[in-house]
């Protein structure tokens, strides 16, 4: 199995989705979505940001590696009698059942940066969005000090090396990067734009609640915990994320934790 897939497959990151609700819709309202625009969700997870899109009278397509995640999301859209947000099954390196030029608008929050073959993920994301349309990213960002980049900062380093060849997705944070991939796919660095923006997660629970949530969810903190506890470390894993979640809390009666992303703007 391909080991992305296995590893968006491995939880259930509806768990920690549903904390991202907020920002993810209030992230699409300024994405400027019209009436019958069309656009794909890469890496939509169960449709935080697919279900607003729609629900703004885009035509969207929500394409996800993690069958349980597409699942999810043909249940939501069913759930809140949403037509017009269909769910898939697919890879961003790989887009082969997506035709060239059908989107008006590519988005992919947190999603096609954890695909490996970075530079393919680009040429897939321009091929399939249509001349003077649009493609969205954001993307977690390399050594913030904010929740998920220290997440992921603090679980590899519990986790054994990554093999030989692994691209970090938070290589896709930092602006270089991007520029240079998009260049691979044709596109000159002066139609890219970036800006720093912010993503909340809200959790009814305690900031330790919520970091057990990851640690049974989220599938790089589950890794993370399984490497830690063949080695007797996942006492002291458990310790260092509670007091990440505990500093970082905003909430005084639940939780309340903001991150810092990229939000990358790629005009075509």
């Amino acid at each position: 199995m391909n080991p992305n897939k296995a590893l968006w497959e491995k939880g259930d990151f509806t768990r920690v989705a549903e904390t991202m609700r907020e920002s993810g819709e209030a992230l699409v309202q300024r994405l400027g979505i019209t009436k019958g625009l069309k656009v794909l969700d890469l890496g939509c997870g169960d449709g935080t940001t697919a279900l607003p899109a729609a629900k703004l009278g885009a035509d969207v397509l929500g394409v996800d590696i993690a069958r349980n995640l597409v699942e999810a999301g043909k249940k939501r859209a069913a759930e809140q009698g949403v037509t017009n947000c269909a769910f898939q099954e697919g890879d961003a390196s790989n887009l082969e059942q997506l035709p060239d030029q059908a989107f008006d608008l590519v988005v992919s929050i947190f999603g096609a940066m954890f695909a490996p073959k970075p530079f393919e993920v680009a040429k897939e994301m321009v091929r399939v969005t249509r001349p003077g349309g649009r493609i969205v990213l954001g993307n977690w960002i390399p050594n913030d000090p904010t929740l998920v980049a220290q997440v992921l900062r603090i679980s590899s380093s519990y986790t054994p090396p990554p093999p030989e060849g692994f691209v970090s997705p938070m290589t896709w944070g930092i602006e270089s990067n991007v520029i240079e991939r998009f260049a691979g796919a044709g596109v000159p660095a002066e139609k890219i734009s970036f800006a720093r923006d912010t993503f909340t997660f809200n959790f009814s629970g305690t900031p330790s609640a919520f970091v057990d949530e990851f640690r049974k969810y989220y599938g790089p903190t589950m890794s993370a915990f399984e490497a830690a506890e063949k080695n007797g470390r996942a006492v002291d894993l458990q310790k260092e994320l509670e007091e990440l979640f505990n500093s970082q809390n905003k909430s005084e009666n639940a939780t309340s934790i903001p991150a810092a992303f990229l939000r990358v703007t790629v005009a075509l």
